[in-house]
C-alpha cells in the first residue's frame, strides 16, 4: 500500500468518525488503541492492522470496502436506508430532492 493510498483511507476514516460525532479519543477507546494511532491512521501515516479494521469498520458502521477503496457495497447501503427510515416523513422527503439534484447535477438520468 502506497502513501497515497494510506492518506485516502485516513480521510474516509476522518470523514465517517466526524459523520458519526465521534472524537477520536471516542474511536481510540473503543478500539482499546492510542489516540495517537487514530490520529496516525487519519493522517495515512500507519496502514491499519487487519483486526482494527474490522473493529473499526464495525464501530464506523461500514464496510471494509469502503474504508479501504472507498467502495459502497450492499451492506453500507442497508446502513443508510436504515438510518433514512427513522426519519420523518419531512426529512425522508428531504433526502429524496437532495438525491435528485445530485442526479441532475451529475447528469445522471434516473
Amino acid at each position: 500500500m502506497n502513501d497515497t493510498d494510506l492518506r485516502l483511507i485516513g480521510k474516509r476514516i476522518n470523514a465517517r468518525r466526524k459523520q458519526m460525532n465521534y472524537t477520536q479519543e471516542q474511536i481510540a477507546e473503543k478500539m482499546n488503541v492510542s489516540i495517537q494511532m487514530v490520529s496516525n491512521l487519519e493522517r495515512g501515516n500507519k496502514a491499519i492492522r487487519i483486526d482494527n479494521l474490522i473493529k473499526l469498520c464495525e464501530i464506523l458502521e461500514v464496510s471494509t470496502d469502503y474504508i479501504l477503496l472507498g467502495r459502497v457495497n450492499a451492506t453500507d447501503s442497508a446502513s443508510l436506508y436504515e438510518r433514512i427510515k427513522s426519519l420523518s416523513a419531512t426529512d425522508r422527503r428531504m433526502i429524496e430532492i437532495l438525491v435528485d439534484f445530485c442526479m441532475r447535477k451529475d447528469g445522471k438520468d434516473y
